[in-house]
């Protein structure tokens, strides 16, 4: 396939001839492990380097023999989608022993091993990094022993570490998510979903136990995903007297026909005197206080079983890579680092300070200082506490500043899941703010018609887990009808606007903002909040909405190539959506495991698509039995699903056979994944508080006007941070022939694709991440993470 250009290629800067590269799981095991170990195995194959297998973590260390395997490409083949870990992980006492580590130390020295890549949590990265500053003393004591000659000392005089953090607590600081966290929450979720249906047919309440002893991650984030009416956690303990609170609010949701309620509990959680507080003793007082039925459900380690979601497969290989990157730039000087992920970027962080960092947290708690401890959790979880807070417990109508404004929310385009929760999340913080708020039905197809309605509180509960759009979404434009929407406007006296839509959406604020020049009932505080499973939005690097859409791709590719298992080999051509965008295509590509991927944004022609065979051809030959190919529904008008399964076919005779899909609108329906329901809910709760500031600022003489630049605004994520822009200013960042932005951050990952597949290809290290240092406050724009 066609190249990008590269500012700076690594294999011809990067070798890795010549060094040896262990991969290790220590440790509770996580969902992605196994993405990580193939990650590490392939990229250090691919510069040249030595690759080697540690099973069964510190002991297989210590123990050495077969324990320490020499990596081929193949025998990370058909792992990607598997849990857990296949290399093995044991906690091992003997590690922690001076004997212990000369034992591991020698059995590395035997194959030469100086480079180690240790998945695991921040225990197993301490004892890599104490193991890292007694190597050069372990090797005086070997040569003191006769167990390694003398000139081994200066040949492997020093041991390189880096660290991936694999833990479905996300207990480490320095990192938004640990690999494994997204999918542990999967399966939270779909716990919680299947529960609250039967916890509505009897109106119960149902006490969920959560796991995360010494971290509320888990049990914080599927409650904000739930919507859960209580959650308790070991970082922020209730305040005293939390019990009267709780049941009142509980008997509050009742009254108001609620048929049932969700309390989550970390099974670390405690009191401000830090005694433990067990679902058996919320069960309990729920039935004493309140009568209610009351359930407890223990999730237990279903946590951290099952298939890795898509989000882990795409981080764990983004850090795998990342691993051996540092490990080939890293000199005997450079500190122990661990690669981790800020906003959608990956960076490099010391391994000791974000350690460091993880204790302080457990100090802090024990010493009762439960506000420093969530700051020392980091951003996201700050971001995710606040916003639960808001959306879950509504203050006393006294309490509610009155603003007397109005403001207007819909969802404009095709639907994507993670829509109801960005309303939800818009609709409960605007009523928090004092506003009045209200629902257009069917986007400005019911706005011109008039469908509009105030909506209140409780009209929203429950619309978190719900796909779709139940406000009703249509692709409908403003222009032809601006005047009947200025009249509506005028009518509800609507101050500000909020939609939550995709392409369309944003084509309707330009439209929307040329027509201040003729009615000034436009000229009002308007803010777009992006969703499409496309993720083809100027301005953001994600949209609501893509994840789920990428969930459904790599579920139906894991289904479809476990169809070919035990037959003849076999090739897969799957059509995604996405309009003239390849994000489906690439990111599904690369957490699905494909040979190749066929985007509009990366041209391709008949010799590339003779190459993709070939090299499949090959592939087919030697090791792998079966093929995965996918193409972008409009990557090209001739070589479409069909040609290239034809052409797949008949190349790929006496070798393989070929099959094809249509993915469809299965993409843009079901659930929506937790990422998608954090996301939505933080974003639009963003959105609706910058909507509250411009409604202060632009207030003069009675009325809203605002007709500057800034007071239309699309909402979206950047890098590291949420950012609002002027639609106008994004203008010339858009292709609107094709409706795309011009430059796409993820046509970076493609490389990483090819690499995966065995495509030899020029791949670009200009961006990748730089050894920073533990930032304990950063920048307040920054605050809402992507990373849930």
């Amino acid at each position: 396939m066609a190249q990008p250009d590269s500012k700076k290629i690594f294999f011809e800067n990067l070798s890795g001839a010549g060094k040896a590269i262990a991969v290790l799981t220590s440790g509770g095991d996580a969902q992605g492990m196994n993405a990580a170990v193939r990650a590490v195995v392939r990229m250090g194959l691919y510069v040249g380097a030595k690759v080697y297998f540690i099973h069964e973590g510190y002991q297989g260390m210590v123990d050495g023999g077969e324990n320490i395997k020499e990596a081929t490409w193949e025998s990370v083949s058909s792992m990607l989608q598997v849990g857990g870990t296949v290399i093995g992980s044991a906690r091992c006492k003997e590690f922690r022993t001076h004997e212990g580590r000369l034992k591991a130390a020698h059995n590395l020295v035997q194959q030469g091993i100086t480079n180690l890549c240790v998945i695991g949590g921040d225990g197993s990265l301490t004892g890599a990094n104490l193991f890292r500053e007694e190597w050069s003393g372990l090797l005086t004591e070997l040569v003191e022993q006769g167990l390694i000659e003398a000139d081994a000392v200066q040949k492997y005089s020093a041991l390189h570490i880096v660290g991936m953090v694999g833990s479905i607590d996300n207990d480490f600081c320095g990192t938004d998510m640990t690999i494994g966290t997204d999918s542990a929450l999967h399966r939270i979720i779909e716990v919680v979903d299947a529960i609250m249906t039967t916890a509505q047919s009897h109106q119960r309440t149902f006490v969920l136990e959560v796991m995360g002893r010494h971290c509320g991650y888990l049990a914080l984030v599927s409650a904000l995903a739930c919507g859960a009416d209580w959650v308790l956690i070991p970082e922020m303990p209730p305040e005293d007297g939390w019990e009267e609170k709780m049941c009142q609010k509980l008997s509050a949701n009742r009254a108001v026909m609620k048929r049932l309620n969700i309390i989550i509990v970390a099974e670390g959680a405690i009191d401000r005197n830090n005694k433990p507080i067990t679902t058996e003793y919320v069960k309990n007082l729920v039935v004493k206080c309140l009568g209610f039925d009351t359930r407890v459900t223990i999730l237990g380690h279903v946590q951290r079983g099952g298939t890795p979601s898509a989000f882990d497969r795409i981080l764990a290989s983004r850090m795998g890579v990342e691993a051996v990157l540092a490990l080939l730039e890293t000199t005997a000087n450079t500190p122990a680092c661990v690669v981790s992920l800020c906003g959608n970027q990956s960076v490099r962080l010391p391994l000791m300070e974000c350690v460091q960092m993880t204790q302080e947290v457990q100090r802090a708690m024990d010493g009762k200082r439960f506000e420093e401890a969530v700051r020392l959790r980091g951003r996201s979880f700050e971001n995710n506490l606040r916003t639960y807070k808001l959306l879950a417990h509504r203050k006393p109508e006294s309490e509610l500043p009155i603003s007397n404004f109005n403001v207007a929310v819909l969802n404009v385009g095709a639907p994507a899941a993670g829509m109801n929760a960005a309303v939800r999340s818009a609709v409960r913080v605007g009523i928090s703010e004092g506003h009045k708020m209200f629902a257009v039905s069917d986007g400005f197809e019911g706005f011109y018609k008039g469908q509009i309605k105030e909506i209140k509180w409780a009209d929203v509960g429950g619309w978190t887990g719900q796909g779709g759009s139940l406000l009703g979404t249509k692709r409908t434009l403003p222009a032809k009808h601006v005047e009947k929407i200025a009249e509506q406007m005028r009518k509800h006296n609507i101050n500000a606007l909020l939609i939550v839509g995709g392409f369309e959406a944003f084509l309707s604020l330009l439209e929307l903002l040329t027509a201040r020049g003729k009615y000034d009932e436009f000229c009002v505080p308007m803010v777009m909040v992006p969703a499409t499973v496309s993720n083809n939005v100027p301005g953001s690097d994600l949209s609501i909405g893509a994840d789920t859409a990428l969930n459904a791709i790599t579920t139906t590719c894991d289904r479809i190539k476990q169809s070919a298992s035990g037959t003849k080999r076999r090739v897969f051509i799957i059509e995604t959506m996405g309009g003239y965008c390849g994000y489906l295509a690439s990111v599904g590509g690369l957490a699905a495991g494909a040979d190749a991927a066929y985007i509009y944004e990366e041209p391709f022609d008949i010799r590339d698509l003779q190459a993709n065979v070939e090299h499949l051809t090959e592939k087919m030959k030697t090791s792998i039995q079966r093929g995965l190919v996918l193409r972008n529904e409009n990557c090209n008008e001739n070589y479409t699903t069909d040609f290239i399964y034809q052409l797949y076919s008949e190349e790929g005779k006496g070798v393989f056979d070929s099959r094809k899909n249509v993915l469809g609108h299965m993409q843009q329906g079901g659930a929506p994944s937790p990422f998608d329901r954090n996301f939505g809910t933080k974003i639009s709760a963003k959105a609706m508080q910058w909507v509250t500031k411009k409604l202060v600022e632009t207030f003069r003489h009675g009325r809203v006007f605002a007709n500057t630049e800034d007071s239309c605004c699309l909402l979206g994520m950047r890098r590291r941070a949420l950012v609002f822009q002027p639609v106008v200013q994004l203008k010339d960042e858009t292709d609107f022939v094709h409706r795309i932005p011009k430059e796409q951050w993820w046509l970076k990952l493609r490389p990483l694709m090819k690499i995966l597949a065995k495509y030899k290809t020029s791949y670009d290290v200009s961006d990748s991440g730089q050894l920073e240092h533990v930032v304990r406050n950063r920048p307040k724009e920054s605050d809402a993470s992507v990373a849930m």
